[in-house]
């Protein structure tokens, strides 16, 4: 039950599963666009309230403000147009450094995702010392290899980020004025803000 929020809306209780893992895969609705943006808000709901969330839908924008709170801890998050990490496609790379700093067997641990996200945070990254897996990969995407001036070892460098480079790439669209409608709708259901570190956005 420790992965469990109760939160009251009006005189319905709801059951928010916050376990890292599922929203992780909160996020990966959020990023699903083979789906229309209401279906994507009540997968996201459905996910994270279960069928529950579905019910009263005079309550979703209540329940889609409070997970954006609770998933950013009350704070602004700051657009990345080049994400350094993606929970999905670096898990190996989290897993492993989650081991070697703090001894946590994430694949054996159920983890509340504030605790995920703040352990995240506070993994070794230090030039002068220990730096964990993960952060040696997102140190080597952010690396700028215009500052090298040897062009084998540039080469070098560049190859290197290559091999670690995220898969997942900006989509463009054209969108119709009913596209664009129906996502300003849906962002002004969550504040019109980015609700993950580390997601890809798309333009």
């Amino acid at each position: 039950m420790a992965c469990i929020k109760k939160i009251q809306i009006e005189n319905q209780i709801y059951e928010a599963n916050v376990e890292f893992r599922n929203i992780i895969k909160c996020n990966s609705i959020l990023e699903d666009e083979t789906i229309g943006d209401y279906e994507r808000a009540l997968g996201f709901i459905y996910t994270l309230f279960g069928c529950k969330g579905l019910e009263h839908k005079e309550h979703h924008e209540k329940l889609l403000k409070w997970a954006k709170n609770y998933i950013t801890m009350d704070n602004e998050v700051e657009h990345n147009e080049e994400p350094d990490m993606d929970y999905i496609e670096d898990m190996n790379y989290i897993e492993a450094s989650f081991m070697s700093d703090y001894q946590i067997d994430l694949t054996k641990t159920e983890m509340d995702w504030q605790k995920f996200f703040n352990l995240i945070n506070g993994l070794s990254n230090s030039e002068m010392g220990n730096c964990c897996v993960l952060n040696r990969v997102r140190n080597l995407r952010n690396y700028d290899t215009k500052e090298i001036k040897d062009p084998k070892e540039r080469e070098k460098i560049e190859k290197a980020k290559q091999s670690v480079a995220l898969k997942k790439q900006h989509i463009i669209k054209n969108f119709t004025d009913e596209q664009i409608k129906n996502m300003n709708d849906f962002q002004k259901l969550i504040n019109g803000k980015e609700w993950f570190y580390g997601r890809r956005s798309y333009n």
